[in-house]
């Protein structure tokens, strides 16, 4: 693999995102993927259209600049997921965005291009917890004769109800998948996990966490790019088998409610908080494929209180905090 073989970090990601869907239609037994190819120059002009809307999964590409847009794949009403998003972009440009060297102030201004597979599973049940995940690369200034690369990603789990079981599964999946690149990885990236999925605003977790990762260059371009593909790899490890035990589980309009309420922190995060919504919206990508990651339904409800000793105290009380699961 050559020093900075961007090439294959995309060829491997179009694979991710391939292997995805397919298992995701797999698990909800229902719905399947709609296409959406789109092109970076043509989705800044205001008002286009994308270049292949709702074609089926494996339709032949027709963008101009196949190395400046993405595929966007999305699962709506289906069995187990009421909505599920599987995204990947490939994008450059001549100046940075902002998002992207909020801790690189040097690369400011900087040529670049950035690749990624960004998922988001919203299930119907509210039993089954939502979750995200992200694998991306990004090189500024690789125009020049010393670009500067790193990777990033990680997942996260975000349940309405809470199970202790599910909880320990998902950061033992995260563990074993850091442990092969240090005994000190884990802990570090579950602490970044915990600390960035966190709204501010709302003084909460958006979640249980797990591990996320940025700014990795410094165990080489071929070490970090597996530790990249080690985290896409696990993910499915991590959310299948919860997702099979809580998906029959009964429910009723109080549980619906509350996790149409509780989908309010969700999307707060996501358009206040998060660093990947601001880089895409920034960078001129699509925004009706950036914002994917949004629930079809959702309510806001003023000063709500859940009943003391309820399931739905217990969510804030004993899972929206900081702890060790393993």
């Amino acid at each position: 693999m050559a020093a900075h073989d961007f090439d294959a970090v995309t060829e491997w990601l179009q694979g991710l995102q391939r292997r995805l869907c397919e298992a995701l239609e797999r698990m909800d037994g229902k719905g399947t993927f709609i296409e959406d190819r789109w092109d970076r120059n043509q989705s800044r002009r205001e008002g286009a259209a994308p270049t292949a809307p709702d074609s089926e999964v494996g339709a032949a590409p027709s963008r101009r600049d196949p190395d400046n847009g993405g595929v966007s794949r999305v699962l709506a009403d289906g069995a187990l997921f009421e909505q599920a998003g599987v995204g990947y972009s490939r994008v450059h440009g001549d100046k940075l965005p902002a998002s992207a060297n909020a801790q690189r102030p040097e690369l400011a201004g900087k040529a670049f291009e950035a690749t990624g597979v960004s998922l988001v599973l919203h299930p119907r049940n509210p039993h089954v917890p939502t979750t995200h995940m992200n694998v991306r690369c990004f090189v500024a200034g690789r125009d020049t004769d010393t670009p500067i690369w790193w990777f990033g990603g990680g997942f996260d789990l975000t349940p309405y109800y809470g199970y202790d079981d599910d909880c320990v599964h998902w950061h033992t999946v995260a563990r074993d998948a850091c442990a092969p690149f240090g005994d000190d990885v884990y802990a570090r990236y579950k602490r970044w996990c915990d600390e960035y999925f966190y709204l501010g605003h709302r003084g909460e977790p958006r979640g249980i966490g797990g591990v996320f990762f940025d700014d990795l260059n410094e165990w080489g371009f071929e070490r970090s790019f597996a530790f990249m593909r080690a985290i896409g790899d696990a993910f499915l490890e991590a959310y299948a088998p919860i997702a099979a035990r809580r998906r029959d589980t009964e429910y009723g309009e109080r549980e619906r409610d509350f996790q149409l309420y509780r989908r309010g922190r969700y999307v707060e995060f996501n358009l206040v908080w998060d660093r990947g919504t601001l880089f895409g919206l920034q960078s001129g990508g699509r925004t009706e494929s950036i914002l994917m990651s949004l629930p079809p339904l959702v309510r806001w409800q003023y000063g709500y209180t859940p009943q003391p000793g309820s399931r739905e105290a217990e969510l804030t009380t004993r899972y929206l905090t900081a702890r060790d699961w393993i």
